[in-house]
């Protein structure tokens, strides 16, 4: 038996072990051709077979309507944050962004390169404890899109409501929760995520574009930045993560032979309201840092009366194999990342150690 610890890890985060297992055959052999899959030629079938494959299932699991490009693409979802307005925000326009937290000011940042960025809505004054009311969020006439994120790995909240931009293309950075909840795809026009938290390993970037948004693209912009160059060649037009995109392809064959997204969903919130309850029966020894509507089922964020608990209470899980419970260096704290691959167990083992520690030191 393989020993394995409950990784708590942010990104690169927990995946399934029987894709490990398969990705670790592959990459001795694959598909008896006598070379591993990180060796084989992106330009053969084989491969052209395992990426196909691959996107043909992202749009089962997600019930991708037509007219939609699946792309993998390099650089993490941080290039996408440059790429989004580089393709989409035209000389002397606007673009709408909502500001939940540290990537969407990355985001935030990047676009302010290109044109002029509205952030038509933020929980910055809260230290982003909570979400804006994303029902509330008005256009700005004439932008060119709007972006929101929908989970913020550091400060822990997650977004199950996104606003209604009526003709306005609603782009989204899901790289944390994508493919842990079942919603509709359709309402937007792209959606990014590295695949390191949810859906592979780090290394590739998952795009989801409308071909009618695609359609509007600048094109007088570097050929490796373009969507178009992506979509047109398959994400083929220069040699891809090959190894990364075929493990993310036997995630998605996972993820269907365990139900989809709706059994997705529900283990997710079974994890999370296990892990949420240990904190709220806990207190005030623990305490969530964010609000409840607000609650991220991905990222768990708490506290400890005080930091020198905090990292004694760190250092003692990973002596237990709960790894990976330290909080992002920006906030502290503590925080667990309970992804789609991470088990029950794994939590109920975690709430376990924190009731019989906050006993010890209580």
């Amino acid at each position: 038996m393989v020993k394995r610890v409950f990784n708590f890890n942010p990104g690169p985060a927990t995946l399934p072990l029987d894709v490990l297992e398969e990705a670790a055959k592959a990459t001795v052999e694959f598909n008896n051709l006598g070379m591993s899959i990180l060796e084989i030629s992106h330009r053969s079938k084989d491969f052209e077979k395992v990426l196909n494959d691959c996107v043909a299932d992202v749009k089962e699991l997600l019930g991708l309507p037509d007219g939609y490009s699946v792309l993998f693409v390099g650089g993490g979802a941080s290039t996408q944050f440059a790429m989004i307005p580089m393709n989409f925000l035209p000389a002397g326009g606007s673009a709408d962004y909502i500001n939940t937290g540290e990537w969407s000011k990355k985001a935030i940042k990047e676009a302010k390169l290109f044109g002029t960025v509205n952030v038509t809505a933020t929980s910055e004054d809260k230290n982003f404890s909570c979400l804006p009311d994303m029902q509330a969020v008005k256009v700005t006439p004439g932008a060119a899109y709007v972006h929101v994120t929908s989970n913020n790995t550091i400060f822990g909240t997650e977004t199950f409501v996104f606003p209604d931009t009526g003709d306005t293309p609603l782009v989204c950075d899901m790289s944390s929760d994508i493919m842990s909840w079942k919603f509709d795809a359709s309402k937007f026009a792209l959606i990014y995520a590295g695949a390191q938290k949810n859906i592979g390993p780090a290394g590739v970037t998952m795009v989801i574009v409308r071909q009618d948004f695609l359609a509007k693209a600048n094109e007088k912009i570097p050929t490796m930045l373009k969507y178009k160059t992506h979509a047109d060649n398959n994400s083929l037009y220069n040699t891809p993560p090959a190894g990364a995109i075929f493990i993310v392809g036997q995630v998605m064959k996972w993820m269907k032979r365990n139900g989809g997204l709706a059994v997705m969903e529900a283990k997710n919130k079974a994890k999370a309201d296990l892990l949420y309850a240990a904190i709220d029966d806990g207190a005030p020894f623990y305490r969530g840092t964010v609000e409840k509507p607000a609650r991220s089922r991905m990222n768990v964020t708490f506290r400890l009366p005080s930091e020198e608990l905090e990292s004694k209470f760190i250092t003692e899980a990973k002596e237990g194999g709960l790894v990976g419970l330290k909080g992002h260096r920006s906030v502290g704290g503590c925080r667990a990342s309970i992804y789609n691959a991470f088990p029950l167990e794994g939590v109920q083992a975690l709430v376990d150690f924190m009731k019989a520690f906050a006993q010890k030191n209580g």
